[in-house]
Order: structure tokens, then C-alpha cells, then sequence
């Protein structure tokens, strides 16, 4: 057992994991070959919500070889392979007899010693991961043993006080997990909510059918070209060596696949004055991604307010839209919706790692165009539903950092148990 980390309490006690767990088996799914079981891989558990995400329905014949470690309600899981990438996870009851990669640490608490949530919550602990980090062997394949995460130094609090310790982390938990429903469940209904604006609009108005579907009979249906105010135009290419002082570059990877509105961005680049006022953008462009994975390709940004210069990178286009004619969020939103997607899939060229797109081919999307009030409702109720979602993460992230704040100060026992105000 390795060393005491930090001082604890009068009424805790020392152990190891190994001391309060008790063995495990295995099992060869193989020798019932017509039978289907719930099969957990190392790449089955989510490291941001330390849950079992993907187990996979999978055939005894089919099994793979490492599908041999059985696991029961509330074992507690640490994957060995790569474990800084703290792949942790409690078993629950609807994978009760399901079966575990090796890959895993499978750790079946004596419940009359350890509660297995609180077991739970200490593999995730900074101090803990540090250790095992620490053990790693190999290079190009990084584990740890399963006999060191048994060996590794334990707090034991007196059981009662591990129940409400586990409680309250729990709690919390299930807290974030509930905002994140409700930005899986907003985000779904952002998608329906695109195709009825985009398609039938908010007056209620008869259909006509065009290249891109029904559209309400008053709507023009034109290319995007017919649009633009600034022409299309590809960015600057700069070697790695000229990145890290000088102008803002926007990369693809400064905003998201959903689309944003961008303010900033997170790498430097070294130009000079013609390079800036050549590739400069300015508030109100819209920036599209041309060369990517064609599940990326297209990905689009609206320039907002930047304090600070900015250019953009070559693998995307810039170009403007004339405001007499329509709303530059309204056409920011469309790009973004499903309709463009696959527009954009359309006419995509596929090389084997990625694929793109061209000026021609952007030019040529298909934009449906309302009146410019009614634009702007459209705008106003996909601005709606982003708020909910935007809402729900931030009270998510908010609740991620108290869960980080709780399981240090309750595991060091430099904070004991008291139930925690949550957030509103």
C-alpha cells in the first residue's frame, strides 16, 4: 500500500482497495455461442460523465477475446489501458450479469467495509489518478496492473458517513445528468423546430413545391449567390512556424459544429499589414468550413463584435450577405440547419480522408427567403431555443465544477458532511 496522501480524521481508518473488496469472476461467453449478452469495452464508458454509455448487445460466437470479466450491480469499474483518460463507471442494475472488457479493474465492494458509490467516487479523486499515472507501463500502450489499483492507499470513513458522503456526490450527479437531458431533448427539438421554419413558416400560408421541397407560396426559393454582398473568399494558408504572436487566426476548431457566433480566437499568427487588410474579417461575415470530414464540411460562424484583428484560416471561405435583401442570422441559421447539410453533402467532392467543397458549390445552395419580418421571427425563435440550451450548459458546467469542488473537500475530509445548497 502505498503512502498516506493527506492527514484524516480521528474516526477514519487506512486501507487498501484490495482490503475492501472481494474476488471476482470470469466467464467465456464463447461456450454459449447462441446466447446475447450486454458486452462493456473499454471505449463503453463516458470519462466526462463517468457512466457506462455503449454497452453493446453482442453475440456468444461473436465475443470478442478480452469479453471476460462478469460484472454485478454496483462493481465499481477502472479501465487499466490508458488509465489517465479516467474511464470510471458504476455498474447498474440493467447490466447486472453483463460482461466487462480485461481492460477493466472490476472492483466488488464488501459491503459490509465500503460503500461501493463512495469507492466510486474515490477512483475518480485527483490524488488517485495522479497515482496511477505514476504506475504506467509501456509506451504505445499505456496500462496499469490490476494488482496496482488493489494495492493503492484508501481513506475508510466509518460506513454511515461513506453513505452520505456517496449521497451527496450523487446528488449532484444526477443533477448535471438532468440538465443534460434537457439540452439532448432542446437540441432534438431545435432540429424539428429548423425544418418547420425553413419549410412552412409562421404565417400558416398554402405550399408551393420547389428544388428544395414545399415552401410557403409567398417565399422566393434563389441561390445563395444572388445574395452575397462581399464574394466568397478563401483564407490564408501560414506555415506552423509564423503561428504564435501577431493577428488572431480563426481556425475550425474556434467554433462548433452546431455553429456560433465568434468573438475571438485561440491561436496567433504572424502577417503583415497587407496579409491583415487581404484576409481581415469584420463584423457581420459569415465564415463557412470547405475542406473537412464530410460529417464537419460546411460547419459555419457568424464574426461577431471583435475587439481585436482577425483573419481566417484556408480551409474555410468568407463572404457577406446584403442586408436589403436578407438577414445576415437568418442566413447564419439556415447554413446550419439540415437543409444545407445535405445540400452541402450533395455536392461535396470525397477524397479518402476528407472532403470539400468550392466557392461554385456555396454559391449554388439553395436559400428559401421570406420577407425580412418574417425573417427575423424566424430568427427570434431559433434565438428562443439556443437560450434554453445555452442555459442548461452553463447551470451544467456549474454544476460539473461544484462536483469537482465536493469530491476533493469531501474525500480529504477537509469539508464533512453537510448537504450542499444546489444551484438554481
Amino acid at each position: 500500500m502505498d503512502g498516506k496522501p493527506y492527514p484524516l480524521p480521528e474516526r477514519w481508518a487506512e486501507s487498501s482497495i484490495g482490503k475492501v473488496v472481494v474476488r471476482t469472476k470470469q466467464r467465456d461467453p464463447r461456450k454459449n455461442p447462441d446466447e446475447v449478452f450486454h458486452y462493456v469495452d473499454v471505449s463503453a464508458v463516458s470519462n466526462t460523465s463517468f457512466k457506462i454509455t455503449g454497452a453493446a448487445p453482442t453475440l456468444g460466437s461473436e465475443a470478442p477475446s478480452r469479453a471476460r470479466k462478469a460484472i454485478e450491480t454496483d462493481d465499481v469499474l477502472f479501465a487499466t489501458v490508458r488509465p489517465t483518460l479516467k474511464r470510471i463507471a458504476l455498474v447498474p442494475s440493467a447490466l447486472d450479469g453483463a460482461i466487462a472488457s480485461t481492460g477493466y479493474c472490476v472492483l466488488r465492494c464488501d459491503k459490509t467495509k465500503a460503500e461501493p458509490q463512495f469507492l466510486y467516487s474515490f477512483l475518480i479523486t485527483d490524488h488517485f489518478n495522479a497515482r496511477m499515472a505514476g504506475l504506467e507501463r509501456g509506451a504505445s500502450y499505456p496500462a496499469v496492473r490490476d494488482s496496482d489499483v488493489t494495492a493503492s492507499w484508501f481513506p475508510l470513513p466509518p460506513l454511515p458517513e461513506q453513505k452520505k458522503i456517496a449521497h451527496i456526490l450523487s446528488t449532484v450527479q444526477r443533477a448535471i445528468e438532468a440538465q443534460e437531458r434537457i439540452i439532448q431533448t432542446t437540441t432534438e427539438l431545435k432540429k424539428a423546430l429548423m425544418h418547420k421554419l425553413f419549410t412552412e413558416g409562421l404565417r400558416n400560408e398554402p405550399q408551393k413545391q420547389t428544388e428544395i421541397g414545399t415552401v410557403p407560396e409567398s417565399w422566393e426559393v434563389v441561390e445563395l449567390g444572388t445574395l452575397f454582398e462581399k464574394q466568397p473568399q478563401n483564407g490564408i494558408y501560414k506555415h506552423k512556424r509564423d503561428y504564435g504572436s501577431g493577428t488572431q487566426i480563426l481556425r475550425i476548431d474556434d467554433f462548433s459544429n452546431d455553429g456560433d457566433v465568434v468573438t475571438r480566437a485561440g491561436n496567433l499568427v504572424t502577417l503583415d499589414r497587407s496579409g491583415i487588410e487581404t484576409y481581415g474579417l469584420e463584423s457581420g461575415d459569415i465564415v463557412i468550413n470547405r475542406v473537412n470530414s464530410l460529417s464537419h464540411l460546411g460547419k459555419t460562424a457568424l464574426i461577431g463584435e471583435i475587439g481585436d484583428e482577425m483573419v481566417f484560416e484556408s480551409n474555410m471561405m468568407r463572404f457577406s450577405v446584403d442586408e436589403s435583401q436578407v438577414l445576415k442570422k437568418y442566413v447564419f441559421k439556415f447554413l446550419n440547419s439540415p437543409l444545407t447539410k445535405k445540400q452541402i453533402i450533395g455536392t461535396a467532392k470525397r477524397a479518402v480522408a476528407q472532403s470539400s467543397i468550392n466557392q461554385g458549390d456555396v454559391k449554388s445552395i439553395i436559400v428559401p427567403k421570406p420577407s425580412l419580418e418574417e425573417q427575423g421571427e424566424i430568427v427570434a425563435a431559433l434565438d428562443a431555443t439556443e437560450a434554453k440550451i445555452a442555459h442548461s450548459t452553463d447551470k451544467a458546467a456549474v454544476l460539473r465544477d461544484l462536483f469537482r469542488t465536493l469530491i476533493h473537500e469531501l474525500m480529504t475530509a477537509k469539508t464533512r458532511v453537510h448537504e450542499p445548497k444546489m444551484p438554481c
